[in-house]
């Protein structure tokens, strides 16, 4: 066999085709990376955050100012993108301000929360027979503005005093109740609400039957607040005021120590005859002045209210008693000064 003359390389086998990764392969790789950015994005600027606060959300400030106020409380990761998320579902316009206790379990759970959650109340009782200075200090204890509310109890602008309002304050028609109060309410917003609580006491029934004793609202409200300041005793108070309404019916004084106490701003058992405090010249001095003072001295409650309504007048004899006084933790009522002098000498002074 002749050699050739140059020398013959083994062929080599013809290379294998590179075999393309399936598609499903690469969809799959495409759905891990895009699952694993939006994990870490979602623990980045969504996630939860573990914290849970009290916190107020300013009125009418937006999806920005709400989230920037929820970032700086730890509520949620980012702001911006709470705002973001919160357009993008549509609850922007859900969002309202308010103090609200929240958990920061997510921004999309805070933006369920804000949607949802009422407002952190604070529950405070204001007792019948309370002035609106009382009122005022039990605010501030709160945490409230007192001086803003009792400036606008003692000043109220029109578009605050009920039309019913004769005098110079809204002493007599802040309604003493139980109230929760929202702890972001401003002074208007409370004193509108007690307003509003004193108007359910207005119905045309009671307005038809104090048009029967010839008393305004007003008027009715000051007779009911003078009642309130006479006894805390429900059952004495229809009687004490069916002695008011007859001495009124008469053109006779009232008579009556609280009048003067609130005149001079004391306390009633440091009210002092021998100093002059009963010729002090005051509208409110009722042993001066024949009929109602110019307006309550406090605010009364359901009960005094209701006595001057359904006032006890007459003795079992059918006449009116026109007297009475407290002594040895009871009521008695006389229907002549001779007999109002008879035992107040008997029960009061021992005589």
């Amino acid at each position: 066999m002749d050699r050739l003359p140059y020398p013959v390389r083994p062929a080599l086998p013809a290379p294998t085709p590179r075999r393309r990764a399936p598609v499903w392969l690469w969809a799959g790789l495409l759905v891990l990376v895009l699952a694993a950015a939006g994990l870490f994005g979602y623990r980045r600027y969504l996630g939860p955050t573990g914290v849970v606060a009290v916190v107020r959300v300013p009125r009418g400030a937006g999806a920005v100012g709400i989230g920037r106020v929820l970032e700086e409380k730890g509520l949620v990761r980012s702001g911006r993108a709470f705002a973001l998320a919160a357009r993008a579902l549509g609850a922007e316009r859900k969002l309202r301000g308010g103090v609200f206790r929240l958990s920061g379990e997510g921004t999309l759970a805070v933006i369920r929360q804000l949607e949802r959650a009422k407002p952190v109340t604070v529950r405070l009782t204001f007792p019948e027979g309370w002035r609106a200075v009382d009122y005022a200090r039990r605010l501030g204890e709160a945490g409230f503005d007192a001086e803003a509310f009792l400036r606008l109890a003692l000043a109220p602008p029109d578009d605050l005093k009920p039309a019913y309002d004769q005098g110079p304050s809204l002493e007599g028609y802040l309604f003493p109740d139980t109230y929760r109060i929202p702890l972001d309410a401003d002074a208007r917003a409370i004193v509108a609400t007690m307003l509003a609580r004193f108007d359910r006491e207005v119905t045309p029934e009671r307005t038809r039957v104090l048009s029967v004793l010839g008393l305004s609202v007003h008027g009715w409200v000051t007779l009911a607040s003078i009642v309130q300041a006479e006894t805390y005793r429900p059952e004495e108070m229809p009687w004490i005021a069916g002695v008011f309404l007859n001495r009124l019916e008469r053109g006779m004084p009232l008579q009556s120590d609280p009048t003067v106490a609130y005149a001079l701003d004391k306390p009633l058992d440091r009210l002092d005859r021998a100093a002059g405090d009963f010729e002090v010249d005051s509208p409110y001095n009722t042993y001066l002045h024949p009929g109602l003072p110019p307006g309550p001295i406090n605010n009364p409650g359901e009960e005094a209210l209701r006595s001057v309504l359904h006032a006890r007048r007459l003795s079992p004899r059918g006449r009116p008693y026109l007297y009475f006084f407290h002594a040895r933790g009871r009521l008695y009522l006389n229907e002549t000064f001779a007999g109002h002098l008879r035992d107040l000498n008997r029960y009061r002074y021992g005589r």
